[in-house]
Formats: C-alpha cells, sequence, structure tokens
C-alpha cells in the first residue's frame, strides 16, 4: 500500500521540453501514487498536470501492463483531441477505480481508460480546479496547500456527453 508518493525536489527533477513544429513546449508534471483498489497494491508514476483536458484519463496500455480491474461504461464515451478531430483509438469504454496519493494528499476516484495516450496519467482541469493547488510554472512546482475537507473521500466528475 502505498503511503506517499515521492516528489523530486526541484533541483533533482529533470526539466521536461519538446519540440513541436519548431516550439518549444514545457510540461507540468508530477509523480503520483496510484493504488489499485482490489488489491491494495501500488504504482508511482508521472501524471501530466493538463488545464485543457477535460477528464481524467490513464493510457490503456498502462492499465493493463499494470493489472488494474477494468470496469465497463454502461454508454460509450467519444474524444476529441486538441484539434477538435475524434480521437483515433475510438470512444473510452472503460474506467479504473484508484485512490490517488500526493504529498499527503489521498482520495478515491474514478479515471478514463484510452489508448494511444503518450502520458500514463492526465490529471485535468476539473481536478486542478476542484484542488486549487499551488503551481508555479516556470519552475514547474506543485504544492498542495490547500486542505479540502471533500479530500480523501470518493470524488467523481459528472460525465457529459462528448463528441
Amino acid at each position: 500500500m502505498i503511503i506517499n508518493a515521492d516528489v523530486p525536489k526541484p533541483e533533482e527533477k529533470e526539466e521536461k521540453v519538446r519540440k513541436v513544429e519548431g516550439k518549444t513546449l514545457r510540461e507540468v508534471t508530477v509523480k503520483i501514487g496510484l493504488e489499485r483498489i482490489d488489491t491494495q497494491e501500488g504504482v508511482t508514476v508521472e501524471a501530466l498536470l493538463d488545464s485543457e483536458a477535460t477528464g481524467l484519463v490513464m493510457s490503456s496500455e498502462f492499465a493493463k501492463k499494470q493489472d488494474f480491474k477494468l470496469k465497463k461504461l454502461e454508454r460509450l464515451m467519444n474524444v476529441r483531441n486538441v484539434d477538435e478531430l475524434l480521437n483515433k483509438e475510438g470512444p473510452i469504454e472503460y474506467t479504473v477505480e484508484v485512490n490517488i496519493y500526493y504529498q499527503g494528499h489521498r482520495e478515491r476516484t474514478e479515471i478514463d481508460v484510452i489508448g494511444g495516450q503518450k502520458w500514463t496519467v492526465i490529471l485535468e482541469m476539473l481536478w486542478l480546479a476542484r484542488h486549487n493547488p499551488e503551481i508555479d510554472w516556470r519552475m514547474r512546482k506543485v504544492k498542495m496547500t490547500r486542505y479540502l475537507e471533500k479530500c480523501g473521500k470518493q470524488w467523481r466528475p459528472v460525465q457529459r456527453k462528448l463528441g
């Protein structure tokens, strides 16, 4: 069972920089712990903070490799990429229920599982807004300084039809 995911000190963390069409993109990531609900086994992963994403997302390849228990959705959810095109991997069919650990924070939630993702896990805008962490985008530091009474309890944003 994971008690707390270790987060590297800013000076220890390697800067993540990508170039796309000649532009430098800077990404802010955090190391989080994910615990399978059924076995209480955990793994530490690098998660992308994405203020433009509209859902918590886990790579289907990672979910299968780590043997997360997939929960079939009653209704498939179409996914649109940033370019507004439907995701070529198809709609979301499954979720996984996990405990997320970060800097002493713990919560149970469901994460949508989708194929073809570069990132293992993406923490999206609603998660960021709900937890309201202090983020220094230039230094890529993220601190969970605002305690929420609801944290530690199950939470899942209301799903809306996409596409």
